[in-house]
């Protein structure tokens, strides 16, 4: 019997089994070797399947949890020669299950195409999608309490870099605040208010407007650094604006990644927000030296994706929608829920498992058993002659 006879007669899924025939023949095993192989491989799918009954939620939320009590508070990362407090262990995971809808310290990976794949294309590429805000090349700033007045001093290599010059600054500040007069001499910049009631707080609310405004790149991107690896040019970023990201020539956007797992799904739908928290839950515990299989993070993921949005694990999310009073009650403002339920009469059919541990009952666990309902039809009555 052939190795491919034996194969399409293993207990495996058709996926493993050609994943395992391309394995196979990409090394030129022997028949020899490749029943082996098959063999070796039958014997670890039967020891990680479950059997009718098992509870695969109870066992993924304990092989997740314990090994989150060993996580780090650690949120320091260095990336290149920037370092950026950005969320790792524990805080990053419970961001990842909360469902946040942004992340609090967003990253993307931006590679580029094979045309473009050289370092001045990616360091071009780079310095187009940093943002540049007013503020950056400000070295000095007064307020002349006196003629209120607010006085700036500019950066001279960065009026070069910015390929701007003076009327356009003039025209974005005018853009974002009015009743102004605007001097712009040499690297200096004076503005003073044609109103004469100003008071100190309203310069100081013009001087952070001022500062914030953008001179180029694109919204969010904090910093763009060029680095290389598997001899490809990568861009990584502080900051994420995908949507704008894959439009800029020259960017693979099959390939651009970022951690902002609502950003995702809003650009690309909800199964790749799903494989997103599979790959961040995972590399958070990896990072950690947490080992924990991938499927229960899988099965996670499937509850957090399955109703086509994202819902976070909690009374605002999976927890929250549960049908049964007492299941809500058990997890989070019990006197709420049960004020709530007593008011509008609602009732608990004692379906899930909570609610009947709380009562003392034996609770219907178990993956792939069910009860099966059977509701015959009403037979015609036969009328007597």
């Amino acid at each position: 019997m052939s190795y491919e006879e034996i194969l399409s007669n293993s207990i495996l899924s058709d996926k493993m089994k050609l994943e395992t025939d391309n394995y196979l023949k990409k090394y030129n095993a022997t028949k020899k070797q490749a029943v082996n192989i098959l063999k070796r491989i039958e014997e670890k799918y039967k020891k990680m399947s479950y059997e009718a009954g098992e509870a695969v939620g109870v066992i993924a939320a304990q092989s997740i949890s314990e090994p989150a009590t060993q996580m780090t508070m650690r949120t320091y990362h260095t990336a290149g020669s920037v370092v950026k407090q950005v969320s790792l262990g524990l805080p990053r995971l419970i961001e990842i299950l909360d469902a946040r809808k942004e992340a609090s310290t967003p990253i993307m990976q931006i590679y580029l195409n094979k045309e473009y794949n050289n370092k001045d294309n990616a360091t071009k590429i780079a310095k187009e999608i940093k943002e540049t805000k007013f503020k950056n090349m400000v070295l000095e700033d007064v307020i002349d309490l006196v003629n209120l007045v607010i006085e700036m001093k500019l950066d001279n290599n960065y009026l070069k870099n910015s390929e701007m010059n003076k009327e356009d600054i003039i025209k974005l500040i005018n853009k974002q605040i009015k009743g102004y007069d605007i001097v712009f001499e040499g690297n200096k910049i004076e503005l003073k208010s044609k109103k004469e009631d100003v008071t100190i707080r309203d310069l100081q609310k013009i001087k952070l407007k001022i500062f914030d405004i953008r001179l180029k790149g694109l919204t969010g991107i904090e910093q763009a650094m060029v680095t290389k690896g598997n001899d490809e040019w990568v861009i990584t970023t502080i900051g994420s604006n995908l949507k704008k990201v894959i439009k800029i020539e020259g960017i693979d956007s099959t390939r651009v990644y970022s951690n902002n797992i609502k950003e995702i799904e809003k650009l690309f739908g909800i199964e790749a927000a799903r494989n997103a928290i599979i790959k961040e839950a995972c590399d958070t515990l990896a990072d950690q030296g947490l080992i924990v299989d991938p499927r229960h993070i899988v099965l996670v993921s499937d509850m957090m994706t399955i109703t086509g949005e994202i819902k976070a694990i909690g009374r605002y999310g999976i927890s929250g929608s549960k049908r049964s009073v007492l299941a809500k009650a058990n997890f989070e403002t019990t006197v709420k829920h049960l004020t709530d339920a007593a008011v509008k009469g609602d009732i608990d059919n004692l379906d899930s498992i909570i609610e009947n541990i709380l009562i003392n009952q034996v609770a219907p666990v178990g993956t792939c058993i069910c009860d099966i309902v059977f509701k015959p039809k009403k037979s015609k009555k036969v009328k007597k002659k």
